[in-house]
């Protein structure tokens, strides 16, 4: 808990998960990775830690997690869990609330209608101003949480605490957190041995340590799954050698599926909403011949597995995403605006016909 907080304003714990508990008090420090305009991401700003932004938000979550359909425990070892739709229903505002907690709330996230695959349908769109901190440090879903017979894909600014991930040499954007929030896209709740190992990692004790958690086929694990579409843009520049300190801003818009009826069909949804309605605009620096020869090499139809529904796609790789091109993996539509020089570069398409077939319409 961050100092001046009141720990009876704490919700309690859902019933049904009341045997897990204990008390848990915790602490914060501070200190803030933030983007220079023109630099690369600076660490050691004065300000907050991703890790202490999403818990201070974390925290304001708990206040209302009854509005947001969630619930809230505490494990024997410490650790505060946020179910929002494993064993409750959560709903569209716990998947807004899950996409901040990824975003280190650097980020604003709403839902609103768009054209795609009809008009008014459900669009969430993803804005900030911090792309590379909140998206590449913080909400990218670079860890993947495997401890005995649970598996859940990691993301939020533990990964920072943790920074094990080759992109953080790049990046630049490792912490040493004194409080530590993930998170967990899983349809199981994790357990003490999972957040002992996850706290082993990051180097922070469990008992300061809190993880918020939702499966793909639910509407919080939905939503905060298609909130990536910049997060996808940006990995892709990554991946491309593009350099990220040129980048200042981003906004992203993607169709919000059905939920599925299970977990993989939920994955199919969801990817298929970013690569093929997927749009992303960026606010970049430097030259436009750079932006000319990179803006054809983002989108996700760079790829030939681009064309088909994304399940089929995984099927075809054995359910193997290390088997998948990973050029794939970006918005179907990417803008680049040159804040220095003015002019626009943009190139990809949507597929609203994989979009219908993937959604069930």
């Amino acid at each position: 808990m961050l100092p001046g907080t009141d720990p009876d304003a704490v919700p309690a714990p859902c019933p049904a998960l009341l045997p897990q508990e204990t008390a848990c008090r915790d602490t914060a420090g501070a200190c803030f990775a933030d983007q220079g305009r023109h630099g690369e991401l600076v660490v050691g700003e004065p300000g907050l830690l991703l890790n202490d932004r999403a818990w201070q938000l974390a925290e304001t979550l708990l206040a209302t997690i009854e509005d947001l359909r969630g619930c809230e425990h505490q494990l024997s070892n410490g650790c505060r869990l946020i179910d929002m739709g494993v064993d409750v229903a959560g709903g569209l505002d716990a998947g807004i609330a899950l996409a901040r907690l990824c975003l280190a709330d650097l980020g604003r996230v709403t839902i609103g209608p768009g054209p795609l695959p009809a008009d008014g349908w459900p669009h969430v769109q993803v804005a900030t101003d911090a792309p590379v901190a909140a998206c590449l440090a913080s909400q990218y879903a670079g860890w993947q949480i495997s401890e005995g017979d649970y598996f859940g894909m990691g993301s939020g600014p533990m990964r920072a605490a943790a920074a094990h991930e080759k992109l953080f040499e790049d990046i630049q954007g490792a912490e040493s957190a004194q409080v530590c929030v993930g998170v967990l896209e899983s349809a199981r709740l994790p357990d003490e041995a999972v957040v002992d190992a996850i706290a082993e990692k990051t180097r922070v004790g469990a008992d300061r340590t809190l993880l918020a958690v939702a499966p793909t086929a639910s509407q919080a694990g939905t939503v905060q799954v298609v909130a990536r579409s910049v997060e996808t843009a940006l990995h892709k520049l990554h991946e491309l050698k593009f350099d990220m300190s040129r980048v200042v801003s981003g906004f992203g818009s993607t169709p919000l599926p059905p939920v599925a009826a299970d977990d993989l069909a939920g994955i199919g949804r969801t990817n298929d909403a970013i690569l093929y309605g997927g749009h992303v605009t960026l606010w970049v620096t430097g030259d436009d011949n750079s932006l000319a020869e990179i803006v054809p090499r983002v989108p996700s139809s760079a790829s030939d597995a681009h064309g088909r529904p994304f399940l089929e796609i995984f099927a075809g790789a054995g359910h193997d995403f290390y088997q998948i091109d990973p050029y794939l993996f970006s918005p179907a539509v990417i803008t680049l605006m040159n804040v220095d020089s003015g002019r626009v570069h943009r190139h990809g398409h949507v597929s609203p016909e994989i979009l219908s077939e993937s959604f069930g319409l």
